[in-house]
């Protein structure tokens, strides 16, 4: 936001000495919880990451350069809620929540009120979140992986470590008669908002993920997203990468979901 001109704040508070924000935890039933203050480079490298949330270390390389992604925070990214960012929407992707926190009002000195709020319901708008002023992102909050999941990623940019012109997660989870019994789609750069794709992800349940219900997925993404056209690509152009790269994406994840 400061970068961009879009904030000019009096003060800034520096978290990085607090080591509670900073911490990778497995939950009890599985999942992850993520302090809002673990960098974007420690998804790539950590284990733990890798075993609970393949999707969040396959999409993490792709998030700009290895010195941003190296100061960068999950938190920060998400909190930024930005439309072009990668994380948001692999976020989505996986069902996350956020855990929120502010000083009690009229309460004892040193209280607290915390909140958890499903991502899709954090994302207002552009850069614009369901944060309030005096409230901080303490933490996101993975659900545990399903029997039969499968997710992956990938995005089309200019050049590597650009904003993505577009990109896509998804989730696929099968039975075991190999049906796609749930999946979620998410796009980068496809709307004002970090969006789950909930139609197109709806005509994949119920029937096997064959090639031809996966492009029906792609094209349905292709017709609802809303890209906005700028000097790098044109609003067609984008709906085309989204076609493409969700009949990539999708595919990859029923693929591994069936192994």
């Amino acid at each position: 936001m400061l970068n961009f001109r879009l904030a000019a704040p009096e003060r800034l508070v520096d978290l990085n000495g607090i080591e509670a924000l900073a911490g990778v935890e497995e939950t009890e039933s599985g999942g992850l919880r993520l302090g809002a203050m673990v960098r974007v480079r420690q998804l790539e490298r950590d284990p733990l990451i890798a075993r609970r949330a393949p999707l969040l270390a396959e999409a993490a390389p792709f998030i700009a350069h290895p010195q941003i992604r190296s100061r960068g925070t999950v938190g920060g990214s998400v909190a930024h809620a930005d439309p072009a960012a990668e994380l948001p929407a692999v976020l989505l992707t996986l069902g996350a929540r956020v855990r929120i926190a502010r000083r009690s009002r009229g309460g004892e000195p040193g209280s607290r009120v915390e909140r958890t709020l499903d991502l899709d319901d954090f994302f207002l708008g552009p850069f614009f979140s369901a944060l309030e002023p005096d409230e901080l992102l303490t933490a996101i909050e993975v659900p545990p992986s399903a029997p039969a999941e499968g997710t992956a990623f990938d995005e089309v940019a200019r050049r590597r470590g650009d904003y993505a012109l577009a990109g896509v997660a998804a989730r696929v989870r099968l039975d075991s008669g190999g049906v796609c019994g749930e999946a979620a789609i998410s796009l980068v750069n496809g709307g004002s908002t970090p969006c789950l794709m909930r139609e197109a992800a709806r005509t994949l349940v119920g029937s096997e993920p064959t090639p031809e219900a996966i492009e029906a997925a792609a094209a349905a993404c292709a017709a609802t997203c809303d890209p906005a056209a700028d000097m790098h690509a044109s609003e067609a152009y984008r709906r085309h990468l989204v076609r493409t790269l969700t009949a990539r994406v999708v595919s990859r994840a029923a693929d591994r979901a069936r192994t």
